[in-house]
């Protein structure tokens, strides 16, 4: 399974960013090989609008299957929940926490967007 887990930086040792469409990239990693890669996310983060439909579309594209967060707003969720994307949201502060919590199943899937558009 591919899970794209929102990050500060690029490595799997890194910390989580908080927020879905203006992270600084995505570690998309694979739970099946226990591998990780890099998705760049700046020109998103960068964007005056449209952040977060540009990162669930960058997500679907890339073929991931679920997705780990801090928050998540209406139009990402909504573009990745009909893609058959799960958002998972988390409080850990590091992606390799966040991975432990999801294969503990400690993590629950969220049901709706959790912050409104257009925060910072």
């Amino acid at each position: 399974m591919k899970i794209a887990l929102t990050a500060t930086g690029n490595s799997v040792n890194g910390s989580m960013e908080g927020r879905f469409g203006r992270a600084h990239g995505f570690i998309i990693y694979d739970s099946d090989r226990k591998e990780s890669e890099f998705l760049d996310n700046t020109v998103n983060m960068n964007s005056a609008q449209g952040a977060g439909i540009q990162s669930a579309m960058n997500l679907i594209k890339a073929g991931v299957q679920t997705v780990i967060t801090g928050h998540c707003g209406p139009k990402a969720f909504n573009l990745l929940k009909n893609a058959g994307i799960a958002v998972y949201l988390t409080e850990a502060h590091c992606i390799s926490e966040a991975i432990q919590l999801f294969e503990s199943n400690s993590l629950k899937i969220l049901e709706s967007p959790d912050v409104n558009g257009h925060w910072k």
